[in-house]
């Protein structure tokens, strides 16, 4: 992978904090004039240090006021299993993110539910999902800090 520089570190920065940021705007809070500044996002872009813009939404204002960390163990590491199971959550728009960790659990899901009944719902098509054993459920009571910024 291609070593970026400083002025690359300081337009990720820019777009992390603004993906609306005009070029002229980027260039001159980088110090760069706008051609140059241009050429450098869409290297960045190119080279797969950017993959897309995106807008913050507000979930609450959505509808969405449950937030749940669901930690899911299927019954056996077979890799039969394991794609069957990715494959379904691929499907489930409110599955924010879906981790393959180490541990007691085999996968730590982040899912959004408009109320705890429409979460029970969300626990029952999990429970019918091939291999899954059990499911473990941390409801967030309180959000301290989250963010999709990448320190660079």
């Amino acid at each position: 992978m291609p070593i970026i520089d400083q002025l690359d570190r300081q337009i990720l920065r820019a777009v992390q904090k603004d993906s609306r940021i005009s070029n002229a705007a980027l260039a001159e809070s980088v110090g760069l004039s706008e051609a140059p500044c241009w050429r450098r996002l869409r290297k960045l872009e190119s080279e797969g240090y950017i993959h897309g813009y995106h807008a913050d939404l507000n979930r609450r204002e959505l509808g969405f006021s449950v937030l749940a960390f669901v930690h899911v163990r299927i019954s056996a590491h077979a890799l039969d299993l394991a794609t069957q199971f990715e494959e379904a959550i691929q499907t489930m728009p409110t599955v924010l993110s879906c981790h393959n960790v180490t541990g007691e659990e085999d996968y730590i899901l982040q899912v959004l539910a408009r109320d705890l009944d429409d979460y029970a719902g969300f626990t029952i098509a999990i429970r019918k999902l091939p291999g899954v054993i059990s499911i473990h459920s941390s409801l967030n009571l309180r959000e301290i800090k989250s963010t999709t910024a990448i320190p660079v």
